[in-house]
């Protein structure tokens, strides 16, 4: 990792500390009390806000490891976050499965749904492989329209609240601390991945998928290695939006939400791990300002078209990665980088 002038690694177990450096393990410290207490000063709107993001940083870390790291681009992970969500639904009310047994299961059984449709990333890449995993957003949606006794069809299912060791996870600040716990121990999973040597296989993969195979890569088996990876992260996501809310449909996992997916990593940044979590950040945020906004907009404009207001969160996000891709082409976390490399530099600029 990336550390100020004067520090140095002496061996292999400082190379592998993730936080290092006093000022690193302060600004750690401060974060996690700020999480833990922010059910104190947070509502149950704003909790229900930052729940949404939790879940979605869950997803989005997994589609980074797809398509940031290895490089195989994916517009259908909705859909596999939709395969998690019934799965989990079912087994636990089918089954009566306890909600964690039924939380692993959804994200294997996305994952290896992944694995199905990760198969043509052998042959085809780039658009073409876009193609296929825009097939199987349609596809699992379809299915899970049709096959009513499993999935209850368009009218959905309902679902219990998680629950482990007979405690019920049904006020927001109870699912606030479940998802922050299960977001953390993603994030922090995906940083190892990418530190392992499946990880630097991803980045050769998504570098040079040639010189890759050249150097002794197999990249069929990392291929689907990757879309096991970002399909069972999305299955952990759909399981914990189906527990943490009362129903769930195939409206709960539309197709705009996997292209929202790819504006996130794009925002944030692309092949980092603090990438998904600005991406998330910046784009459920804005989302939340416009919804804001909206009633205020309305009424100082009222010549506009009725739903006038609410249509500007598409416009805002798509003029958002416009932006991004000409000035920020690296996303957030280049910036950030760049800001902490110049706070480093500061005291010497005189």
């Amino acid at each position: 990792m990336d550390l100020p002038a004067g520090t140095r690694n002496y061996s292999y177990s400082e190379d592998a500390t993730i936080f290092r450096t006093k000022t690193q393990k302060i600004l750690l410290t401060l974060l996690v009390l700020v999480l833990l207490t922010a059910p104190l000063w947070f509502g149950n709107y704003w909790l229900s806000v930052a729940n949404l993001i939790g879940i979605t940083i869950i997803s989005v870390t997994g589609l980074n490891l797809l398509t940031g790291y290895c490089g195989q681009l994916s517009i259908g992970h909705a859909g596999f976050m939709a395969v998690g969500a019934y799965t989990s639904a079912f087994l636990t009310q089918q089954f009566g499965m306890p909600f964690p047994v039924a939380l692993i299961s959804a994200g294997l059984l996305a994952g290896a749904v992944g694995m199905i449709f990760g198969i043509p990333s052998l042959r085809v890449k780039g658009f073409y492989l876009a193609i296929s995993t825009i097939a199987a957003q349609f596809i699992i949606i379809w299915v899970i329209q049709h096959w009513t006794p499993v999935t209850g069809g368009f009218s959905g299912l309902d679902v219990e609240p998680a629950s482990i060791l007979g405690f019920v996870f049904k006020s927001q600040m109870s699912k606030f601390y479940l998802i922050l716990v299960i977001t953390a121990a993603a994030i922090f999973a995906a940083k190892n991945i990418a530190r392992s040597r499946v990880g630097r296989a991803f980045v050769a993969i998504r570098d040079n998928d040639l010189a890759a195979e050249v150097m002794g890569i197999n990249l069929f088996r990392y291929k689907l290695t990757a879309f096991f990876i970002g399909c069972f992260y999305a299955g952990i996501a759909g399981s914990l939006i189906a527990h943490t809310g009362a129903t769930i449909s195939d409206a709960h996992f539309p197709f705009m939400d996997s292209v929202l997916f790819i504006g996130m990593i794009i925002i944030g940044g692309a092949g980092t791990t603090i990438g998904p979590i600005f991406g998330v950040l910046f784009i459920r945020l804005l989302d939340v300002l416009v919804t804001k906004l909206s009633p205020a907009l309305q009424s100082a404009f009222p010549h506009l078209p009725p739903g006038f207001t609410s249509g500007i969160a598409p416009l805002l996000f798509g003029l958002a990665i416009i932006l991004f891709l000409i000035f920020e082409p690296r996303g957030m976390a280049h910036r950030w980088q760049l800001f902490k490399s110049s706070y480093r530099l500061w005291p010497f600029s005189y």
